[in-house]
């Protein structure tokens, strides 16, 4: 049952918790987190405007309230959001009250008000009076809704745990699956990861190699690149000066020409004006001096540029041969590069022969060690035959294969000292190298083998 409107103006106002609105960020992996809250006044409905229900004639009414309130956050209190609500408070009148029995002893006064201060007892409305069983129904109706309202806050209660259950037991398998899959991308990453490796590490090898490789072509096509570029640009520049010296003899022999046609006609005006002086003598002379004046002006400016050419061309003669000087000095240069590197390779191509020389010869000598060894075991033996025989006429047969041996000796003996020496003179080797001190040592075994 609903209060009546008197009741429920006394009762929103002064009893009634404010209804508060709670703004939740549930999220995908984490627990939900309060964002903010509002509280809404519901007695602000009351001091709305009415408007009717239904046509004219019938008691209901309506009360509709508007407003934007704040969100604010608990910790620290700040202003998150903006909520805006629209609280209706429908009227649809009187309801039919309800008989209930009291006791005599309440009393009220006859027109139904609350008895003044003055009086010693108030009296108590009669059972049967409006404000009496508005109280009464007001005492019934409280009772109801706390039992309804304790019912539902303990179904909401059962729902809200179900629900919450629920969902962490939804969020826990959502996590376990999450897991088993970062795992499981893990592994593969990892395993991924090791094969990029090992292939990040041939690639490294194979790299360095071809570098290594590159930069040695690189080097060489560099020198070469750059030796026929200078030789390049030094045939060009020979090539310009020699075009410049071939232009300015050319302008010079047009100019000595010119110099000579004007001598020329220089003289041809001297020798027809000698002439026409003696043969007009009696004309005026002053024409005549002007020509002679003038062919004396063009003299002078052919002799001044011929002055001018001289010493252009004596300029570019002067920049020629600086041209030549940089360029016999480039090639000069280049030369004494080439050549070093040249005495350079055949440095490294001696000691290489050198080398390739010394192990040879560390084979051939022991080669000739091992037919040593053979000719002196074969020397023992035709000894032990001889002590055996004890008889003269093997002597005579024997002179030949030991003049045979003493001849080999020498031979294999000055063959180890020229060697040696050979090796020393060349610079590379000194006396403490492993190839000297084993041809020492072969020498003087010779030289031992000789004396025996």
């Amino acid at each position: 049952p609903v209060p009546p409107p008197v009741l429920l103006r006394w009762v929103l106002p002064c009893q009634v918790v404010p209804l508060v609105v709670e703004l939740w960020d549930r999220g995908s992996s984490s627990r939900d987190q309060l964002l903010g809250s509002a509280s809404i006044q519901l007695h602000q409905v009351l001091s709305s405007e009415k408007t009717r229900l239904g046509p004219a004639g019938d008691p209901g009414w309506r009360q509709t309230h508007q407003d934007r309130i704040p969100v604010v956050h608990p910790q620290p209190a700040e202003r998150v959001a903006e909520l805006s609500y629209v609280a209706t408070l429908q009227d649809l009148g009187f309801i039919k009250a309800k008989e209930v029995l009291v006791s005599d002893s309440i009393q009220v006064g006859p027109d139904g008000s609350e008895p003044g201060p003055s009086s010693s007892r108030p009296a108590a409305p009669k059972p049967d009076t409006l404000e009496y069983r508005a109280a009464l129904e007001l005492e019934m109706w409280k009772e109801e809704q706390e039992d309804l309202f304790d019912d539902q806050l303990k179904q909401k209660e059962l729902r809200h745990m179900q629900a919450l259950a629920d969902e962490w037991r939804k969020r826990d398998g959502e996590r376990e699956a999450l897991v088993k899959k970062k795992e499981l991308e893990f592994n593969q990453l990892e395993e991924k990861l090791q094969k990029t490796l090992c292939d990040l590490e041939k690639r490294e090898k194979q790299l360095a190699e071809a570098e290594l490789q590159v930069g040695l072509i690189n080097s060489d096509q560099y020198t070469l690149k750059a030796s026929r570029r200078l030789q390049r640009e030094g045939d060009h520049l020979v090539a310009l000066e020699r075009e410049k010296v071939r232009l300015m003899e050319e302008e010079r022999g047009r100019l000595l020409q010119q110099m000579a046609d004007a001598e020329a006609r220089y003289q041809q005006l001297q020798k027809e004006f000698q002439l026409y002086r003696e043969q007009q003598n009696q004309r005026p002379e002053f024409r005549l001096q002007a020509e002679v004046n003038l062919l004396a002006l063009e003299k002078v400016e052919l002799e001044r540029k011929l002055e001018s050419t001289t010493k252009s061309k004596l300029h570019y003669k002067q920049q020629w041969g600086r041209a030549l000087r940089e360029l016999a000095r480039f090639k000069q240069r280049e030369q004494e590069n080439a050549m070093a590197r040249l005495k350079k390779q055949q440095a490294e191509l001696e000691a290489m022969r050198l080398r390739y020389l010394a192990t040879e010869e560390k084979d051939a000598v022991r080669q000739d060690r091992q037919e040593l060894d053979d000719i002196r075991n074969e020397l023992n033996r035709l000894k032990k035959q001889e002590e055996e025989k004890l008889g003269p006429a093997p002597a005579e047969p024997d002179s030949a294969p030991s003049l045979n041996l003493n001849e080999s000796a020498e031979e294999h003996l000055s063959r180890l000292l020229e060697e040696r020496d050979t090796l020393l003179r060349t610079g590379v080797y000194t006396h403490d190298d492993r190839i000297i001190a084993e041809l020492s040592r072969q020498i003087q075994e010779a030289m031992r083998d000789r004396k025996l």
